[in-house]
């Protein structure tokens, strides 16, 4: 693994989960990871109501846009975290990989998706316990 860890979160539009996991890792890490995201097939726009549940614990998506999934996005990353992407992510030796199952708040309401939001919280809070256990 590189000095600083390189996460990449891809799902298929890039417009929901791995754009909150991407927001938390990048607020909790504080530079101490470098944090990109990505989709398989991406969407035009971020969710709405995803950007508004990220609103709503001070994380603004605004500027955020979906992202196609490149092989070089891959490779940079040390760690590769995929949200339901299927066999959609090249897969390449030395990276670590994990598979998070999470529901897709596409279609769902505000208070749908806060669960899924909290969910990402944890598993990132976690995620950078281990990356970098002087944040733990």
């Amino acid at each position: 693994m590189t000095a600083i860890p390189e996460v990449l979160f891809v799902c298929v539009h890039n417009a929901g989960r791995s754009q909150m996991a991407a927001a938390l890792l990048h607020h909790h890490a504080a530079g101490t990871v470098t944090v990109t995201s990505a989709g398989s097939a991406p969407a035009d726009t971020i969710n709405p109501a995803v950007r508004e549940v990220m609103a709503e614990i001070g994380l603004d998506l605004s500027q955020e846009f979906p992202k196609r999934l490149t092989t070089d996005a891959v490779q940079a990353a040390d760690v590769v975290i995929t949200m339901g992407c299927g066999d959609a992510c090249p897969i390449f030796p030395g990276k670590s990989y994990l598979d998070w199952d999470l529901a897709d708040p596409a279609g769902k309401t505000i208070e749908e998706i806060r669960p899924i939001r909290d969910d990402i919280d944890a598993r990132v809070r976690a995620l950078l316990a281990e990356l970098v256990p002087a944040n733990a």
